[in-house]
């Protein structure tokens, strides 16, 4: 996968990962200061910043970085957890829709995202995922 200026960051110290963690628990509002500017971060990025936390208060190491908006079927299956060859497939039945640069596939990374979202929610509602391939 295409990752944009990566950024590594150590896990915090037990004691400061412990506060963290007792301060996410049940928690749903997120604000930040800039500069001593309070900004409440939007349902948009909400999510991500609570993981990113969530992992700093179990004391992990994180990398943070941009994905291109366009990815290759191969940047596309490994963000998706799944084969290059099962994803082709998909395309190819019009399960998950494609561009072509050339004779190049290219996949949005809001479609792979919506497909995941897909996928867990049929499986939070106990549907086994919708993983098989065309032989």
């Amino acid at each position: 996968m295409a990752l944009i200026a990566p950024r590594v960051t150590a896990g915090l110290p037990g004691d400061e990962a412990l506060k963290l963690k007792h301060a996410l628990d049940g928690s749903h509002d997120i604000t930040v200061f800039v500069d001593g500017t309070v900004h409440r971060v939007p349902p948009q990025a909400r999510d991500a910043v609570v993981d990113l936390l969530a992992r700093f208060s179990r004391g992990e190491a994180v990398t943070v970085s941009s994905v291109e908006e366009m990815l290759t079927t191969s940047q596309a299956a490994e963000l998706a957890g799944i084969s290059h060859t099962y994803l082709r497939n998909m395309t190819d039945r019009g399960d998950i829709p494609v561009e072509y640069r050339g004779t190049h596939r290219r996949i949005r990374l809001a479609a792979i995202m919506e497909w995941l979202e897909t996928q867990k929610k049929s499986k939070a509602a106990g549907a086994a995922p919708d993983n098989s391939v065309d032989g």
